[in-house]
């Protein structure tokens, strides 16, 4: 277990592939970037742990690449302050699809500036505070999600939501 009580993700799987690919996006490797990973089969799993990550934090800002209901749902309601998501890949699709405009109202209803960006990715990023937090998707939803609140994370988190947010339009 690490020290926040987390089991670490290992092995092959969506767990290790998210540590890999936020490992060469920040250029570090493990032992200088303080990264927990939790995967699927980890308790409590991906979901509970985005929820709970970005509970009650006065700023957040993400690229979005899905809209899972019952994930949306649990983050919206642990939103507090300033969110700007930018919805990219099926998350787009949703946005503009049948039920849109309903999907549009209820980010509204919770204070949320939603954005599209063209784009797609298998991977979200979220700075929530001073945190970064990065999930996997796949076919089933979320499969994995790390945090940090190490400065080159953050620092590359960041980065990444200005970009997107520059090249994107208002939903």
């Amino acid at each position: 277990m690490s020290d926040d009580g987390s089991r670490p993700t290992s092995g092959d799987g969506p767990g290790p592939a998210l540590r890999a690919l936020v490992d060469a996006a920040v250029d570090v490797d493990e032992s200088e970037a303080a990264v927990t990973v939790v995967g699927r089969d980890d308790e409590p799993g991906p979901a509970a742990r985005l929820a709970a990550l970005v509970d009650g934090d006065d700023s957040v800002v993400g690229v979005v690449p899905r809209i899972d209901s019952s994930l949306a749902r649990r983050v919206a309601d642990d939103l507090d302050g300033e969110t700007r998501l930018v919805f990219t890949g099926s998350a787009v699709d949703r946005l503009g699809g049948p039920a849109g405009a309903a999907v549009r109202s209820v980010l509204t209803a919770h204070g949320v500036e939603a954005y599209r960006h063209e784009g797609d990715s298998p991977v979200g990023v979220l700075l929530a505070g001073d945190r970064a937090v990065v999930g996997l998707f796949d076919e089933r939803g979320i499969a994995a999600v790390c945090w940090s609140d190490a400065p080159p994370v953050r620092e590359w988190a960041a980065a990444t939501c200005r970009r997107f947010l520059a090249a994107a339009e208002r939903a």
